[in-house]
């Protein structure tokens, strides 16, 4: 039996997820039980413009981030910038 000391010269992981505006909006849009019409009623933006958004085919824009993160209740950033703001992702579930 093999045994290790903390000192081993082992380094804890960090996580590392990239998560692109697409696969937010998906998420969030997923976390509340909506379809892509759904969103889209709510936001103002059209079903076939969500699912580009959500498949990162279309850049998101200011206007778009500002009206998905009115529907959501979050701030637009969390879907602008989703590698800085993982917990605020998760806090909006």
């Amino acid at each position: 039996m093999t045994s290790f000391k903390s000192s081993d010269n082992f380094v804890p992981a960090s996580p590392r997820i990239t998560t692109t505006t697409g696969e937010v909006i998906r998420m969030l849009r997923e976390l509340k039980h909506w379809t892509q019409e759904e969103l889209a009623a709510r936001c103002g933006i059209s079903g076939s413009n969500i699912s580009l958004l959500e498949h990162d085919r279309v850049d998101i824009g200011k206007k778009r981030a500002e009206q998905l993160a009115k529907a959501f209740g979050v701030h637009p950033a969390i879907i602008m910038f989703p590698e800085y703001e993982a917990q605020e992702i998760a806090n909006a579930a």
